[in-house]
């Protein structure tokens, strides 16, 4: 993350300092999530303005862009608390995708992979960046990242927002797509609820060509078992790191153990603020299923980054972008 600072509020009954936009830490737990009719799939969005977007994306605001985990850290200060009911667990599904010194260092530096990039947006008059990953979608234009990557959760929803893939010390090999709709959940958008921390942008056409058939697309899953390996990618913008690769963790999800209760998974990683919104894929490449993104990590220094479970919530929100 970026500007470190302990958070006096909680987010999950969060009572230490949680910064978001990395990685969680090792070990494995089992057990899957119950069923919860209180849960309601009702889906936030918003249609934006197209025009002018990608011009205003200069590489000097594009390198300037502050690493959107200092939002997610507003949304804990403004108090709002989460409910601990664990996320509903409905029937697995799978969507296909197409091809395309100190502390240990647990993260590795990757090479591009063009359906994985930067996102970068304006929100209260400041320029943000996080990550995202194209996704199989009905519209082959589906970016997935974190909620808070583009909306204040709760609060306004981003404007500005582009997607560069592959992106590369400044270089945008593929363009910069401009969404031209952002979707999260109701529990993000109204209550800031950490555990559907999950947003997608549907991003317009580039030169008459759609996102997925430039750059490929992943297949995501949801309602998955509890306790897989992932592989996690972001641009982790914050010291030590300056956002202009790409890097990855690996490791098995374990509960969150500092704050129980939640639906919430972690892997070992030490990525910081930039890679929010970053995909997690079920095994040890970015070819597996995307199933989570990097939402949160404990202190400046963390160690473990934590990323939602996607259950039939976070499914909804998918279905309702794909569609678009």
């Amino acid at each position: 993350m970026t500007r470190t600072k302990t958070l006096a509020t909680s987010l999950l009954g969060l009572s230490a300092a949680a910064l978001f936009a990395f990685t969680s830490a090792g070990g494995a737990a089992a057990t899957s999530a119950s069923p919860d009719t209180k849960e309601t799939s009702h889906t936030v969005s918003i249609v934006l303005q197209t025009s002018g977007v990608a011009d205003y994306w200069t590489p000097e605001r594009m390198r300037s862009a502050i690493p959107g985990d200092v939002l997610a850290q507003k949304a804990l200060e403004r108090g709002k608390s989460t409910s601990r009911a664990a996320v509903e667990q409905g029937t697995s599904t799978r969507i296909t995708g197409k091809a395309g010194k100190g502390k240990p260092v647990l993260h590795t530096n990757e090479n591009p992979v063009p359906h994985i990039g930067k996102v970068f947006f304006t929100l209260g008059g400041l320029n943000y960046v996080c990550s995202g990953n194209s996704v199989a979608s009905a519209n082959k234009s589906t970016v997935s990242t974190a909620g808070h990557c583009l909306n204040e959760g709760p609060g306004a929803f981003a404007t500005n927002f582009v997607f560069v893939p592959a992106y590369l010390n400044g270089a945008a090999p593929y363009g910069k797509w401009t969404a031209r709709a952002l979707y999260t959940t109701n529990q993000w958008s109204s209550g800031g609820d950490i555990q559907y921390d999950t947003g997608f942008a549907v991003v317009s056409t580039l030169n008459g060509q759609s996102l997925s058939d430039v750059v490929g697309a992943s297949g995501v899953e949801f309602n998955a078992a509890r306790g897989l390996s992932y592989k996690a990618f972001g641009y982790p913008a914050a010291s030590p790191f300056d956002g202009q690769s790409l890097k990855a963790c690996t490791g098995t999800a374990i509960n969150d153990t500092i704050n129980p209760g939640g639906t919430t998974q972690g892997i070992p990683c030490d990525m910081t603020g930039g890679s929010s919104g970053g995909p997690w894929f079920i095994g040890s490449t970015s070819a597996g299923y995307q199933n989570s993104v990097n939402s949160y990590g404990y202190g400046s220094r963390s160690t473990t980054m934590y990323g939602p479970y996607w259950g039939s919530v976070i499914q909804q929100a998918y279905s309702n972008a794909s569609a678009n």
